[in-house]
């Protein structure tokens, strides 16, 4: 796979279990490579642990430094659902409802509440979309 078709991470081994490997990965702001980030304070650093599973082949042990790797279009997935369908959601609510609804404070509690179901439905089916966005170590 070419390097433009992976999202990678350098991340730490924190646990192994005979089904998951335990990452913790930092993730850096676009402020990362500026040159008076310790000075601005606007630089954020911050630390994620994902769960890979475990290739009983890596030969990986706790605390190895690793690449933690999916492909691309996983990534683009994950920003449609998490990002672009609940702004379509609610827009599609507040432009459809603003003609029923007069009060305006009401359209938008009953806009974001749509937007909450959404996520709640999310949130059912996240093993299933576990299953679905994959990281892998390298």
């Amino acid at each position: 796979m070419s390097k433009s078709n992976e999202i990678r991470h350098t991340g730490k081994i924190l646990e192994i279990t005979p089904d998951f490997t335990t990452v913790q990965i930092v993730v850096s702001s676009a402020c990362s490579a500026c040159h008076a980030r310790a000075m601005c304070g606007m630089s954020e650093d911050e630390e994620k642990v994902i769960m890979v599973p475990t290739d009983p082949y890596s030969g990986h042990d706790v605390g190895d430094e690793v690449q933690v790797l999916t492909k691309m279009s996983m990534g683009l997935k994950a920003v449609w659902i998490s990002y672009v369908i609940p702004l379509a959601i609610l827009m599609i609510l507040i432009l459809s409802l603003s003609s029923v609804i007069g009060n305006e404070l009401l359209l938008g509690l009953v806009s974001i509440a749509g937007v909450a179901v959404y996520y709640l439905g999310i949130w059912f089916f996240r093993d299933r979309l576990s299953n679905e966005i994959v990281f892998y170590i390298k």
